[in-house]
């Protein structure tokens, strides 16, 4: 058959007028001789959209059926339908009831089973034997139509919770049931599957979704069964032929006559039931499948994917062909991901059989480049099915995969989503292996070769830690094999360097993923480790632990001079029982080699990896939880007492401007020894900021600055003032006063320095030191003052004092966010208490959104959103009423922050209520409504929105809560984006006098720091109280001729500032009273002559 031909996009031998089908079905003669003497059966209906001459209208339909009958109708459709829904009742007992009452009044049994497909619908009208009777199908669905609710869009299929979980399930098997139990009698008939087929085929093509999803699950189900029946009665057929020639091929005096004219009655019979089956398939495929499998709702496409899926399994005489084999490519370009996923997975169950691989021939070629592609889908499921699908095409088929085609596949190994690498990994490993004898000894080294070869040929040259987890599940036992792979790396002989360096990284991932048990930190993890796996987590470290100690001494000495190799292994320490150490004087030999030679490697090298590696080490063998500590800390304190004297001695050198280039060398080596062991362990009591101090100071006076030396002097000097920082937290009266420096050291410190080439680093808080910040706002900062103070006069100025005190501390911590040192989420530690705190803090905590609005409007829209999703998700069941009406109320104080020109807050609107519809569904998949009523929240949003946005927020609202558009606060979000929506051009907005403002790049230069040794009434804007500001103006120290360097920097921790004064006027809101004015307190930052908050920012 010619390509073109077979898989052409149109459905040309198709010819179908409209959307209406109309059943031939041929009776044979054996069935009319059954029927003679009985009733006559029912004429074969037909649907007829556009109606006939006996054709009614509905209000005629609407009085056809009495109300008895339809009492009596809907009593024996609950049965069917109660049955499947409830999961209780046995199926098969509820069928043969079925079929017993059919064959005593088949009119009434096929309304029964016709009232079920209308209740699975969820369409409260009932079919009557009057209407049934009287009535064409396309009359009687006009008339279902009216009964169903229009307004709702759940039905059964698609509803959520623990009633509906298995109801689809329950359908499937009914059908399947249905015709096991017709298919030695009724399925031959003229009435009973026509009428049925033929009134399943009027409801798939309905225009209510509900009624269309519905009939064509069963219909395509129904066909499976009939397809499934077919392939018996062509088996029988064939079996039947057979033994019939037999029997005539046998001599004459042998021959029965009488079992030939059994045989051959028998045959016949079974021809026509094949004739009947064939017309039944055929009137379902063009009267339903060649409509539906294109159908808008994605759910019916797939419906129709999986069906015929089963039909080329089961019947691949009559349906494996590539008429029927198009239909699965052509949807592989289908635009939703459902669909494809259903596509490809009918695919794999019919490559992954060897006799169908001949007729895939031509499918493979046709459509072998779109499944590549589809390795890259957006839906990870898909592409993760995808690979599976390359994998059984190229071990199946003769041609396979060329080696560029596998190439594509291969760099998915490092993807993100460990399910699609983990597949792409096992592609990969049984493609490597193909080409190797199973038998061979040298099987696992070729394979660890093979690996090595592959990731340095890769791209992703660090990112080891992928591989290792990608290949775990199928190349587990050789990425295990320790003793392999250090033999192979001891050997004499040895390999290429290059090898032993991919050997090594993959060899020291393999070890953290088997003692660790967890893939890495980007890719999904596991929940928790079951008991077994946990208990196999602990003999592979023992197992790690016994083998690497006596080795890794020797690894050490091998590669002690290569930085790579030597950074690499020592990661391994970190992963072993480390008090295996204590137990024999073996191990402890093994100790002290292991010490020695990690001190030798921090005095060779000054690369900062190597020497991170080995303080990990040194610090993790001297914690106090192990025997051997004190050992440890002795090679420790020898290293360090040995590094200082030495720095010590250069130094004086250095100082006194004597020193040569190896004096320069040694003070830079031990500086940069201490200054790792600075970030690990405390050695304040070194006194090494002194030395560091003048050594800064010199290289500034001097401007001679040598960056080897100067940058690990200043880390030194950092870290000391971390250590000291962290000891005066520990201790109460000190603790605001050490916040605001903490803040003023990573304010200096969190900037890049400009200027003539300043060796100056960006120092970032760790994620540890960012958690603990935002504590502290929280306890300390926004937190109600003590009531129990003694005297008035004393008590009210105790809480002024303890006032200004948090409000100089607030503003240290937002200077950190809005000048990058923390990210713009930082802040919704601070806009959660907007509304409760608005009278002490809202000044700061205004000024900080309208900075943040500078840095990005999109992010900072979305951390507004963020800010009240955490608040939503921390509420308490008992007070939930009460905190919900707290949450709208800060919702609507942020929302009056954005600005009244609707055109310039577009995008930052879009992007907050975008986060929070995704938000409000999560959950709803498994039926959880819990944050649907975040859309309360969100709709406070809405007044600002043009119609644009409107209109696409009210589409993704629809398709996202469809199965809950009915609730009520789907409904009151919906209603917030239809009601008072207009556009409001940006000309016609009110001319006002606006706040000047500069652009973000210009204007946001290093800012002075908040220290706490300043004055209480300094001028500076964060400082000062909105309550007792006082009208003290200093004059801003004149800068120095080394202001770009470290100087100007170490010179604002004694700060003066500059009072930034001008007249402004805020924009007026309509329908809206500003909080000042309730309060009877001026702000600042709203009503004043001067703005000091200004002055913070420029």
């Amino acid at each position: 058959m010619d390509e073109s031909v077979a898989y052409s996009s149109e459905d040309e031998d198709v010819s179908l007028t409209g959307s209406d089908f109309e059943f031939h079905l041929t009776t044979s003669k054996r069935k009319l001789n059954s029927t003679q003497g009985a009733a006559s059966p029912k004429r074969v209906r037909h649907l007829s959209v556009s109606g006939s001459s006996q054709s009614q209208t509905p209000e005629e339909s609407r009085g056809l059926g009495s109300h008895g009958a339809q009492t009596e109708g809907r009593i024996t459709a609950c049965h069917l339908y109660e049955a499947v829904r409830s999961g209780r009742s046995a199926l098969l007992t509820v069928i043969d009831d079925w079929l017993e009452e059919y064959r005593r009044d088949r009119e009434a049994g096929i309304l029964e089973l016709i009232n079920f497909v209308v209740q699975c619908s969820g369409c409260k009208g009932v079919v009557t034997r009057e209407m049934f009777s009287r009535l064409q199908n396309a009359d009687i669905i006009s008339h279902l139509t009216t009964e169903f609710n229009e307004d709702s869009v759940s039905y059964p299929l698609v509803s959520v919770g623990s009633q509906w979980r298995h109801f689809r399930e329950g359908v499937c098997e009914f059908v399947s049931l249905l015709v096991r139990g017709c298919r030695n009698s009724l399925l031959y008939d003229d009435f009973l599957f026509s009428s049925f087929i033929a009134l399943l085929t009027g409801l798939a093509d309905s225009q209510v979704r509900a009624f269309r999803h519905t009939s064509t699950l069963i219909t395509m189900r129904l066909m499976s069964s009939i397809v499934s029946v077919a392939a018996e009665v062509t088996a029988q057929a064939l079996m039947t032929r057979r033994r019939c020639e037999l029997e005539k091929n046998k001599p004459v005096e042998h021959r029965a006559i009488d079992r030939i004219e059994e045989l051959e009655s028998s045959y016949r019979e079974l021809l026509e039931h094949q004739e009947d089956l064939r017309s039944l398939m055929n009137g379902i495929f063009k009267g339903v499948f060649i409509h539906r499998y294109r159908d808008r709702v994605p759910e019916i496409r797939a419906i129709c994917m999986e069906e015929m899926g089963v039909w080329l399994r089961e019947n691949p005489a009559s349906f494996f062909n590539d008429e029927h084999l198009k239909y699965v490519g052509w949807m592989l370009h289908d635009k939703q991901a459902a669909v494809r996923l259903q596509c490809v997975l009918t695919l794999q169950k019919l490559y992954v059989e060897k006799d169908f691989i001949s007729r895939l021939e031509l499918f493979t070629s046709r459509f072998k480049e779109r499944i590549l592609c589809m390795i890259l889908d957006k839906d990870s499921d898909v592409a993760v099915e995808t690979v599976k699908l390359l994998l059984l095409i190229k071990q199946q088929t003769d041609e396979g995969l060329s080696e560029e085609e596998c190439a594509a596949v291969y760099p998915l190994v490092f993807a993100t989503h460990r399910g699609l690498a983990c597949a792409a990994g096992r592609f990969l490993y049984l493609t490597l292996c193909s080409v190797l004898d199973e038998r061979s000894d040298k099987r696992s080294v070729s394979v660890l070769r093979l690996l090595a070869h592959f990731f340095i040929e890769s791209e992703y040259h660090e990112h080891a830690a992928y591989l290792v987890d990608s290949l775990w599940d199928v190349a587990g036992e050789e990425l295990k094999d320790w003793e392999l792979m250090t033999s192979l790396l001891l050997q004499e002989s040895g390999v290429e360097d290059e090898l032993e360096s991919a050997l090594i990284d993959i060899m020291m991932c393999a070890v953290r993923q088997a003692s660790e048990a967890t893939p890495p930190s980007s890719r999904v993890q596991r929940k928790n480790l079951t008991a077994r796996e946990k208990r196999l987590q602990a003999q592979e470290r023992r197992r790690i632990t016994n083998h690497f100690i006596p080795q890794l001494p020797q690894l050490l000495a091998k590669f002690s001079a290569d930085v790579g190799k030597v950074s690499c292994l020592l990661r391994a320490p970190l992963y072993f029982q480390l008090e295996v150490y204590s137990t024999s004087g073996r191990l402890e030999k093994c100790l002290d080699l292991l010490l020695s030679q990690v001190c030798d490697i921090m005095l060779k090298h000054r690369e900062d990896s190597v020497l991170d590696a080995c303080v990990r080490v040194l610090c993790a063998l001297c914690s106090d939880c192990y025997s051997f500590c004190g050992r440890a800390e002795r090679a420790v304190s020898q290293l360090l007492d040995s590094t200082v004297e030495k720095f010590s001695s250069n130094l004086a050198e250095i100082l006194q401007g004597s020193a040569d280039e190896d004096d320069l060398y040694g003070a830079a080596s031990s500086l940069n020894i201490l200054a790792v062991f600075s970030s690990a362990r405390d050695l304040t009591g070194r006194n090494l900021f002194e030395f560091c101090f003048q050594l800064l100071k010199m290289g500034i006076e001097t401007r001679e600055i040598n960056e080897k030396l100067m940058v690990p002097a200043l880390k030194c000097s950092v870290f000391h003032l971390f250590w000291e920082g962290a000891k005066i937290m520990q201790q109460t009266p000190a603790r605001d006063k050490a916040f605001v420096c903490l803040c003023d050291v990573l304010l200096v410190f969190g900037k890049l320095c400009e200027g003539d080439g300043s060796p100056l680093q960006r120092f970032s808080p760790d994620d540890s030191l960012k958690a603990e910040m935002a504590s502290f706002i929280i306890d300390y900062v926004f937190s109600e003052p003590d009531e129990d103070l003694p005297g008035e006069e004393e008590c009210e100025e105790m809480k002024m004092s303890a006032l200004l005190q948090k409000r100089n501390q607030l503003s240290g911590y937002c200077k950190l966010i809005i000048y990058g040192v923390l990210e713009l989420r930082a802040a919704t530690d601070v806009l959660k208490y907007y509304s409760k705190f608005y009278r002490d803090f809202g000044d700061i905590i205004k000024e900080t959104l309208s900075k943040s609005k500078m840095i990005s409007s999109v992010e900072s829209a979305r951390t507004v959103c963020l800010c009240l999703q955490q608040l939503f998700s921390g509420q308490e069941q008992d007070r939930r009423d009460e905190e919900l009406a707290e949450i709208r109320l800060l919702a609507k104080k942020l929302a009056m922050n954005f600005s009244i020109n609707l055109r310039l807050i577009r995008k930052p609107l879009l992007a907050l209520h975008q986060d929070g519809i995704c938000f409000a569904s999560q959950g709803l998949d498994e039926g959880d409504l819990m944050n649907l009523s975040f859309l309360e929240i969100l709709s406070e949003f809405s007044f600002k929105l043009l119609q644009p946005e409107r209109k696409q927020l009210s589409m993704s609202l629809r398709r996202v809560f469809a199965s809950v558009i009915n609730n009520e606060f789907v409904r009151i979000y919906e209603r917030s984006l239809t009601s008072g929506s207009k556009e409001t051009p940006a000309a016609e907005t009110p001319s006002r006098k606006r706040r000047r403002t500069h652009s973000l790049t210009s204007s946001l230069e290093t800012p002075a720091v908040t220290s706490h040794t300043h004055r209480v009434d300094m001028d500076d804007d964060f400082t000062e109280g909105s309550v007792l500001r006082k009208s003290v103006i200093h004059s801003r120290p004149q800068s120095s001729p080394f202001s770009p360097s470290i100087q100007s920097h170490l010179s604002t921790l004694s700060l003066g500032h500059e009072d930034a004064s001008e007249d402004e006027e805020e924009p007026e809101i309509e329908d809206y009273d500003d909080e000042d004015s309730e309060l009877g307190i001026t702000l600042p930052s709203t009503h004043g002559s001067t703005s000091f908050l200004e002055d913070l920012f420029e």
